[in-house]
């Protein structure tokens, strides 16, 4: 990616952190953008939990700060000294530009941040997640406290809070109470269009349907292998298949001898995680996601598109924007896995319309989220970060 001599100038020797909870999930959704800083002038350091990616991390060109930190944990006391270490590091490093990606980062990662001058702080919220959407007592509870935070951690004229989806944009101006121009959106962390090209229909029956996903309660993954159910019932002829493994630090996880039932009993095959979700879609000729909510813009959903699948989604924040009532999906409400079977079921029957959508899906694929297209918003980001620190 070409800069010009004025912007380049302003990234020169400016060191850029990413504080991420897991080395997976910085590989998964930030490498590129991390490997668009480095290749734009940037020094790159990543701090994060790295238990089996450290040594890939660093021979990216990145200074990796390992940390010890657990995902899951909300013990005042570890959070505390959570705390403490990264003030600890962001003292040691002097970070210009600190990139916090989802909630706990954001929280800790921004107090930190105070404690250092002149640091711009980029505050990634990837959809509304557990703590928002959820119903259990948990979430109820931890809302209202966390609202305030990011209220009060929002105020500071060189922060800004980076959302994935319009919906999500108003929910935190509207619901928690963050300036808007302390906000800013970009279409989720981008997908390569040369990596993810349309992939050849499978030939052969059964209609395939493919879910990519952490088996997470609130994707929905229930509400799938329910409608699957239905249309068993219904002797529509179809196989689902599930890829993703069981987030065992998530507090909304499905256990695995959950999905090991679902297996025996309801015809579900589970593939668990696989290295490469291209070989999910190249068996499907369906992508379906029934989330619940809490969705930044689902990455499995806008790699199908990318691959060019129709899609089946459900009608949450987030999903409809890569997944398009009647243009290139069809939507069902959360929550219902009989209008949700309905949808899937029309696809199954209807070929011609699943090849019109799978058209559609690259389009909007290729047109709203490239990766191009998303490094580019989030560098110029970073930019104006820089000149108002």
């Amino acid at each position: 990616m070409s800069v010009s001599h004025d912007v380049a100038s302003v990234r020169a020797s400016r060191r850029l952190l990413f504080l991420v909870t897991e080395d997976w999930y910085f590989w998964a959704h930030r490498l590129h953008l991390a490997r668009a800083a480095r290749d734009a002038g940037y020094e790159v350091v990543v701090a994060t939990r790295a238990p089996s990616l450290a040594g890939a991390i660093t021979a990216e060109g990145f200074q990796l700060e390992p940390l010890s930190w657990q995902r899951r944990s909300i013990n005042p006391l570890r959070l505390v000294l959570d705390l403490w270490s990264i003030v600890r590091l962001y003292r040691r490093l002097k970070p210009d530009i600190v990139h916090h990606v989802s909630l706990k980062p954001i929280v800790l990662g921004t107090a930190a941040a105070r404690c250092v001058p002149a640091t711009a702080v980029l505050n990634a919220l990837t959809g509304r997640g557990y703590i928002f959407t959820a119903r259990s007592l948990r979430a109820r509870v931890l809302a209202p406290f966390i609202s305030f935070l990011l209220r009060l951690l929002s105020r500071q004229p060189d922060t800004v809070l980076l959302l994935e989806n319009e919906d999500d944009r108003r929910f935190v101006v509207d619901a928690i109470g963050i300036a808007a121009d302390r906000t800013a959106v970009t279409q989720g962390s981008g997908v390569d269009m040369h990596r993810f090209a349309v992939l050849p229909m499978p030939t052969g029956e059964p209609v395939t349907i493919g879910c990519a996903a952490r088996m997470v309660h609130l994707k929905g993954i229930a509400d799938l292998v329910a409608a699957s159910r239905i249309l068993r019932h219904r002797k529509v002829a179809h196989r689902l298949l599930l890829a993703g493994g069981s987030d065992r630090e998530n507090p909304n996880a499905i256990a695995e001898q959950t999905l090991r039932d679902w297996v025996r009993h309801h015809g579900v095959e589970w593939l668990g995680q696989i290295s490469d979700v291209r070989e999910l879609w190249r068996q499907c000729h369906i992508a379906a996601l029934a989330s619940l909510g809490g969705e930044g813009v689902p990455l499995s959903l806008v790699e199908a598109a990318a691959c060019g699948r129709p899609l089946v989604a459900t009608d949450v924040p987030g999903s409809r924007d890569i997944a398009r009532a009647d243009v290139n999906a069809l939507l069902a409400p959360p929550g219902s896995p009989q209008l949700l079977a309905d949808a899937l079921e029309r696809l199954i029957r209807d070929p011609a319309l699943r090849n019109t959508f799978a058209v559609e899906s690259r389009r909007i694929a290729e047109s709203v989220f490239s990766l191009e297209h998303v490094l580019a918003a989030t560098l110029a980001l970073y930019d104006r970060l820089l000149r108002r620190s």
